[in-house]
C-alpha cells in the first residue's frame, strides 16, 4: 500500500506544466458548472461539473490519460451547443466558462497529439 501511495505521489509530481494547466482549466469549468447548476436549479449542468471531477480523479490515479484527453475534447465541445439551446440569458460567468472550455479543448488536443500512444500511464510527456 505504501508503494502505491509513493508511486501515485511521484506521478503527480511529474506532471508537465501543460498537464497542470489542463487540471486548472478542468477545476475552473467544473466548479462553474456545479455552481451554475445549483444556483439555476439545473441538475444536468451540475452533473457536467461532477463529470469533470470524475475525470480529475481518473487523471490523478494515472488511468489512461491519453484516453481522458481524447474523451475530454467532445465532452467539453458538446457543451457549447447545449449551452446555446438551454440558456436564454448569458452572463459574464457563462462567457468566462466558455473561454476556459475553448482553452481546455486546445490543451487537450495538444496533449493527446503529443502523448505517446504506447505509454500506459502517460505521466511526464513531451507535451510541455
Amino acid at each position: 500500500m505504501i508503494n502505491a501511495q509513493n508511486s501515485s505521489t511521484s506521478r503527480i509530481g511529474s506532471l508537465t506544466q501543460l498537464q497542470w494547466l489542463a487540471v486548472a482549466l478542468v477545476v475552473v469549468t467544473g466548479v462553474l458548472h456545479v455552481y451554475a447548476g445549483i444556483v439555476e436549479g439545473r441538475i444536468p449542468v451540475a452533473l457536467a461539473g461532477v463529470g469533470y471531477a470524475g475525470a480529475l480523479v481518473l487523471f490523478f490515479f494515472d488511468y489512461r490519460r491519453r484516453l481522458l484527453y481524447l474523451t475530454g475534447i467532445p465532452y467539453t465541445a458538446v457543451q457549447f451547443p447545449l449551452w446555446i439551446v438551454a440558456k436564454s440569458e448569458y452572463g459574464m460567468v457563462d462567457y468566462v466558462d466558455k473561454a476556459v472550455q475553448v482553452a481546455l479543448i486546445l490543451v487537450l488536443i495538444y496533449l493527446y497529439l503529443n502523448t505517446p500512444s504506447d505509454s500506459a500511464g502517460d505521466t511526464a510527456t513531451a507535451a510541455d
